[in-house]
C-alpha cells in the first residue's frame, strides 16, 4: 500500500515538473531580447521634456551618446547642427520622461504565486540580513516587459519576510542576467518593524498575548543589533555572515529600510535607528506618516509611501486621505516617493505612473507628481548622480509617450532607452491582443 502511494506521488511530481519546465520554456520564448545601443549620437527633437526635477521644456532637444545624456536644452533657443548627430528622431510634441523607478519591488523574485518553485522572495527564519535578493532575481520574468510598457525602467528588488528580510539591490529592467542588470548591489537592509496585532476572536488558551509577542520581537532585534555593532567594531578569527552583513548600516554605506505603517511604529523605528547610530534610514510604508510630520522633518527621514490606491487605515479617516497623502508630505518638506507593494504587486507595478497621476489629481502639481516616481526615488535610493532626471552626464534612461504618461487614457510608451540601449516594448499581453484582434477582425 505504501509502495503504491509513493509511486503515485512520484508520478504526479514528475508530471508537475514536466508541466513547469514546458511552461517556463514558453515564458522564455516570449521575453524580448535585451536591447542594443544605437551607434553614435542620438537626438530626440521637439518633444515635451519633463526633466524630473520640476522643470519642463516644451520644445526640447535631448541627445545622448555612449549611454550618457550629452544635451538637454530648449530647441527654440539653441542652434542645432544636424551633422553633429548620427540619428535624429523628431517627436513632434510627444512627451519625454526619465525612466520611472519602482522601489520596494519583488519583480523577478516571484512568477506564479500558485507554484512554489517560482517564489523566491521570502527566506525562512526571523533574522536574515545576509540574504541577497539579487542572487534570486530572474531577468526572464514574463511580467517585467509588461511593467516596462508604462515607463517603469528601474526597480529596487526587495526580499520579504521575517524581522530582517535581507538586502535589496537596484536593477535595470532589461538585461540578459542579474549581473548585467545590477545598478547598485546590496543598497540596503530591510527590517519589518513589529506591531501589536489584536484579533477580534478570543485568543486560544495558552497563546501568547499580542503585547508579549511585540516585546519579544523588539528584544530579538535589539539583541541582534547590539551583537552586530560589537562584531563590526572588532576582529574575529571566524566570520559570521549575518553579523558581517550589517556593517554597512553602521559605517553609512548601506541604508536601513524600516517597513512600518502606524504613527507609533514610525516613532519607535526612528528612535531605534538613532539608538544604534544608523546613519541612513528610510521609512517604507508610512500610511500614518501624516500624524508624525514634525518628527520626520526634524530627523530628515524620507518615506517610501505605500500604494495610495488603498482605503484609509482608520474608520474615521477621510476616504480620500491616501490620495492626498503625497501632497501632505510634500507641503511638510518631507522627501518621499511612491511604491506598489501588496496584493498582485508584480503585475501591478505597471500602475506606478497612475498612482502619481492620482496624487496630481489630489493636490500635487503634475511635475511634482512625476518627481515622486523619478528624481525623489533616485535621491532616496542613492541614484541621483546617475538617473532620476534628464540632465547632462546622467544615464540615458528615458522613454517617449505619445500622451501624458500619468493618465491611463493617454499613456502610450512608444520608445524607451536604458543607458542608451533601445528597449523592446513588446510583451505577451500585446502579443495576445494582436492574436485575438486578427481572429475577430473580420467577424
Amino acid at each position: 500500500m505504501w509502495f503504491n502511494t509513493a509511486r503515485i506521488m512520484m508520478v504526479r511530481l514528475l508530471i508537475l515538473s514536466i508541466v513547469f519546465i514546458l511552461h517556463n520554456a514558453g515564458l522564455r520564448a516570449q521575453v524580448p531580447v535585451p536591447g542594443k545601443a544605437l551607434k553614435g549620437t542620438v537626438l530626440l527633437k521637439n518633444g515635451i521634456a519633463h526633466i524630473g526635477n520640476g522643470e519642463v521644456i516644451d520644445a526640447s532637444a535631448v541627445a545622448f551618446k555612449d549611454g550618457k545624456l550629452s544635451l538637454v536644452a530648449d530647441a527654440t533657443i539653441i542652434k542645432l547642427n544636424p551633422n553633429e548627430f548620427d540619428t535624429i528622431i523628431n517627436l513632434n510634441g510627444k512627451h519625454i520622461y526619465p525612466g520611472f523607478i519602482a522601489p520596494n519591488s519583488t519583480l523577478g523574485l516571484y512568477e506564479i504565486d500558485a507554484v512554489r518553485a517560482t517564489r523566491d522572495g521570502n527566506e525562512t527564519g526571523e533574522i536574515n540580513p545576509n540574504v541577497r535578493s539579487i542572487i534570486a532575481y530572474n531577468t526572464e520574468s514574463r511580467i517585467t516587459p509588461t511593467v516596462r510598457s508604462n515607463g517603469v525602467l528601474i526597480a529596487q528588488i526587495t526580499p520579504r519576510g521575517g524581522l530582517i528580510s535581507g538586502s535589496s539591490s537596484i536593477v535595470t529592467l532589461d538585461a540578459w542576467n542579474w549581473e548585467d542588470a545590477v545598478v547598485t548591489m546590496d543598497d540596503g537592509i530591510h527590517l519589518n518593524w513589529p506591531v501589536i496585532r489584536y484579533h477580534r476572536r478570543k485568543p486560544k488558551p495558552g497563546s501568547t498575548p499580542p503585547h508579549k509577542q511585540f516585546e519579544r520581537k523588539r528584544e530579538v532585534l535589539r539583541s541582534f543589533f547590539e551583537k552586530a555593532q560589537a562584531y563590526n567594531k572588532g576582529t574575529y578569527s571566524s566570520t559570521d555572515l549575518k553579523l558581517k552583513s550589517m556593517a554597512g548600516l553602521f559605517d553609512g554605506s548601506k541604508t536601513l529600510y524600516i517597513h512600518v505603517q502606524g504613527a507609533k511604529g514610525i516613532s519607535q523605528a526612528i528612535e531605534f535607528s538613532k539608538e544604534f547610530a544608523v546613519n541612513k534610514m528610510v521609512i517604507v510604508g508610512g500610511r500614518e506618516s501624516w500624524m508624525v510630520l514634525d518628527l520626520l522633518h526634524k530627523n530628515n527621514i524620507p518615506v517610501i509611501l505605500h500604494r495610495i490606491h488603498s482605503l484609509p487605515t482608520r474608520y474615521d479617516d477621510p476616504i480620500d486621505l491616501p490620495y492626498r497623502l503625497p501632497k501632505i508630505l510634500h507641503d511638510a518638506g518631507i522627501l518621499f516617493c511612491l511604491e506598489n507593494s501588496g496584493d498582485m504587486e508584480r503585475m501591478g507595478a505597471r500602475n506606478l505612473p497612475f498612482y502619481a497621476g492620482t496624487a496630481a489629481a489630489y493636490g500635487l502639481s503634475k511635475e511634482d507628481a512625476i518627481q515622486s516616481i523619478t528624481y525623489n526615488t533616485a535621491q532616496i535610493l542613492g541614484l541621483e548622480e546617475s538617473m532620476g532626471s534628464l540632465e547632462v552626464g546622467k544615464d540615458a534612461t528615458l522613454f517617449v509617450s505619445t500622451g501624458d504618461a500619468l493618465d491611463m487614457r493617454t499613456n502610450n510608451v512608444e520608445l524607451a532607452f536604458i543607458k542608451g540601449r533601445v528597449v523592446d516594448m513588446d510583451n505577451h499581453q500585446k502579443a495576445l491582443y494582436r492574436k485575438y484582434r486578427a481572429k475577430y477582425k473580420d467577424q
